[in-house]
């Protein structure tokens, strides 16, 4: 496997402080959080989360951010609203993976992505995958139906090897040096991989952050806030490169 299934780091984080400018609303049957410009937009990114959903104000902040250089960015409720309230770890997560299989993800995942690709038809589609959401972000860029145009994924679980093969768009990876869900080994496999199959691809690594920073992170430590930054200012210049 690329990375491992989600475990106890999965469940683990600081919340973030600031205020969302967007908003939620009904689309194509889930609570999706909308933020962007009010005109519409050809250029559109879509959030797929970690374990907190689309609720917890950390995804907002960084939706928020992706919307600046003029995106109109979704974050669909893709657990419908089964999602971790506490960043301490207390979570049962095996009970919670069971309830949230790959399999029954990726239907959601399709559908929501299939609906907005047909009904508002933009030309640029950027998908963002954290922890839980990576895989089904790689999904939306492999030759098995994906509907994304571009891929990017920060500290990603549940990657199989054969997800990996099959990648046929390019993708963006934000590793941390120290992750038991994507460790070295495996890193280096699915970087082996991707040359392999000759990916458009970029993976970089941030030293002295572990899992999740990119999402939830203590940003009251200066290498992990650095760390953030980089990896969502990395993101935003990749869809400006391949949305242009």
């Amino acid at each position: 496997m690329a990375s491992n299934p989600p475990g106890k780091c999965c469940f683990e984080g600081f919340y973030h402080e600031g205020t969302a400018k967007g908003k939620h609303e009904e689309i194509f049957g889930l609570d999706t959080y909308v933020t962007g410009t009010t005109s519409p937009s050809d250029r559109v990114i879509v959030i797929l989360t970690d374990v907190y959903g689309n609720k917890i104000n950390n995804a907002l902040l960084i939706a928020d951010q992706l919307a600046r250089p003029g995106y109109k960015v979704y974050i669909p409720d893709i657990l419908f609203g089964d999602v971790v309230v506490k960043l301490d770890g207390s979570t049962d997560f095996n009970a919670w993976r069971e309830r949230h299989s790959p399999e029954k993800t990726r239907k959601v995942v399709d559908e929501f992505m299939s609906s907005l690709k047909k009904e508002y038809n933009p030309k640029f589609i950027g998908v963002i995958g954290y922890c839980f959401g990576a895989k089904f972000a790689v999904q939306q860029i492999n030759t098995d139906g994906g509907f994304a145009d571009v891929a990017a994924i920060a500290h990603p679980s549940f990657v199989s090897m054969e997800e990996v093969a099959a990648i046929e768009k390019p993708l963006l990876i934000a590793a941390a040096e120290n992750d038991s869900i994507f460790p070295e080994e495996n890193r280096h496999a699915t970087e082996a991989k991707l040359k392999e199959i000759g990916a458009r691809y970029q993976l970089d690594l941030f030293g002295g952050v572990q899992h999740g920073f990119a999402a939830r992170g203590d940003v009251s430590d200066p290498v992990v806030k650095y760390a953030k930054e980089k990896a969502l200012s990395d993101q935003i210049y990749w869809f400006d490169h391949f949305s242009k």
